[in-house]
């Protein structure tokens, strides 16, 4: 990740509490970086997680998912952890391709469950600290 970008947290609603399970354990971490996370899985998160830098965007159905896409496009965003549930349909499913577009289009990475998500927790940490950060 670049100075200055975020850290984008989004999931599905049967993967929210997965999710802020992950931000608590992994809080020291994180906090070391802005994040941005869709309306309900933000706020999940800060229940959890009260200091981290954390702003909230709408609701992924009301256009939070669209508004993390447009940081991804503007390089504001640098890494995309987005806890997805694979076993149910979405309604704004449309919505989750065109955020996982762009993160590929940006090449930006992306964690789409909580191993590869640690993974790239610490591979940016361990990148940090390679190069002085």
């Amino acid at each position: 990740m670049k100075p200055g970008q975020r850290i984008a947290l989004i999931a599905h609603d049967q993967m929210k509490d997965e999710m802020a399970a992950f931000a608590q354990a992994h809080a020291a971490e994180l906090s070391r970086y802005g994040i941005v996370a869709t309306g309900t899985t933000g706020g999940r998160i800060l229940d959890v997680c009260p200091d981290l830098d954390l702003k909230p965007m709408k609701s992924g159905p009301l256009g939070g998912d669209q508004q993390i896409g447009a940081l991804i496009a503007t390089g504001e965003v640098g890494l995309l952890i987005f806890f997805v549930d694979p076993l149910t349909a979405m309604p704004h499913d449309v919505d989750v391709k065109a955020l996982t577009r762009l993160a590929i289009v940006y090449d930006i990475p992306m964690a789409l469950n909580a191993a590869t998500a640690k993974t790239l927790l610490s591979s940016i940490r361990d990148n940090a600290a390679a190069s002085g950060g």
